[in-house]
């Protein structure tokens, strides 16, 4: 019987492995004359050829798709063990669901049902409002979706803005001007970017503002044209806000407003310009309205049941 040692540098043990070795039985499964045992950061493969150089390469295979996308299914081992890399790589590529493959090679897809339709109405309206709890996706989607009409040359640049709103927080003590005080609450748009485009081009656009992030308050006056714009947290825009952006629109451009109306941390006499342009707005043709719920969820499990659970408080 022959043994081989596979190594695992820089891996997440449990990412790669699966929880209590599922991934590796996957395999083993498809090969019951060796056995593979798991020990530290090494997998040892004992058998007879050609199982095991086939086992082998398969772990290869699996080790470099790992490293270009960060992850791995239970669905794409199965595949390498009976199609191979070439495959799997073909039906990444396929996928209707794909938005764009991202930095290091993550896979970037719509993974809900909402989040499909909020992909597909980006492709059929100039103008569209996705909705919903934390948790479902919504930023992360929408920063996607600009960086793929950037890749397309569908836009010449991306601009992402939120409201100024505090938030429970004190933002006047912070150093710096507006943009400086308001930049730590953009990190979740950063987060995004960070996965999407290498850090030296990502560092580029921002220079030559091809990509623009900037509190709501810098786009008064201005005519954003050729451009993929996002409003996040719009539930903190006041009604003359929402219609300082909204009337920004220029030739060529996408718009897409994201934000839970059941977070709003506005003074309780203001009302949300998210809330008022939903109703003022139902009407109008050309606009897309996408409402996401808990059932979007794709952060920790848990997330889900605390969403219901205060869900069911408030009734």
């Amino acid at each position: 019987m022959l043994e081989k040692i596979i190594s695992l540098e820089d891996i997440p043990l449990v990412d790669f492995l699966g929880v209590q070795n599922a991934n590796i039985k996957e395999i083993s499964s498809a090969f019951p004359k060796s056995k593979l045992i798991s020990r530290g950061n090494e997998i040892r493969v004992r058998g007879a050829e050609p199982e095991i150089s086939r086992i082998s390469e398969i772990l290869e295979s699996l080790i470099a798709h790992f490293h270009k996308y960060g992850s791995i299914t239970a669905n794409q081992i199965k595949n390498y063990v009976q199609d191979g890399p070439n495959a799997v790589e073909a039906s990444i590529l396929a996928d209707d669901n794909l938005i764009l493959i991202g930095n290091k090679g993550l896979v970037i897809k719509a993974r809900t049902s909402n989040q499909i339709k909020m992909v597909e109405a980006a492709g059929k309206y100039d103008l569209v409002f996705a909705t919903g709890p934390a948790g479902t996706g919504k930023t992360y989607t929408a920063v996607a979706l600009a960086v793929q009409a950037l890749r397309n040359k569908e836009v010449k640049k991306i601009i992402i803005t939120r409201p100024a709103v505090e938030a429970g927080e004190n933002l006047g003590f912070l150093p710096g001007d507006l943009k400086e005080k308001i930049d730590p609450y953009l990190r979740p748009i950063y987060d995004a970017l960070d996965d999407m485009i290498p850090a030296d081009k990502l560092k580029l656009h921002l220079e030559n503002r091809t990509i623009e992030i900037a509190p709501l308050a810098y786009m008064r006056g201005r005519t954003l044209k050729n451009a993929f714009i996002q409003l996040d947290e719009a539930q903190n825009t006041t009604s003359m806000q929402m219609k300082m952006f909204l009337t920004r629109m220029g030739p060529g451009s996408k718009v897409i407003i994201t934000g839970d109306r059941t977070q709003v941390d506005l003074p309780k006499n203001q009302k949300s310009g998210l809330i008022d342009s939903l109703n003022i707005l139902s009407k109008v043709k050309g606009i897309s309205f996408i409402e996401l719920d808990s059932s979007d969820v794709v952060r920790h499990r848990l997330v889900k049941d605390i969403l219901a659970a205060y869900e069911k408080s408030e009734t």
